[in-house]
């Protein structure tokens, strides 16, 4: 892995020996599997940011609303 920055971060002592399990099964280190955790959760948000803005100009309805469609479709 390239040289990267170093921050601290503290795991739930439960977490932090799956980790240890799984980068000792997976041949990668803490970091490796911390790195590509984040960089998912990352790309999941900017996913949804992406959806938001696609949707911005969908018509909103209340739930209210919703309920009375769904009652009148004879889904509720």
């Amino acid at each position: 892995m390239a040289q990267g920055k170093r921050a601290t971060v503290y795991f739930e002592p439960s977490l932090h020996k799956a980790l240890r399990i799984k980068a000792a099964h997976t041949d990668h280190s803490l970091s490796e599997l911390v790195n590509e955790a984040v960089r998912r959760t990352l790309a999941e948000d900017a996913e949804d940011l992406s959806t938001f803005e696609r949707r911005a100009k969908e018509p909103a309805l209340s739930f209210e609303e919703v309920l009375k469609d769904m009652k009148r479709r004879g889904k509720l």
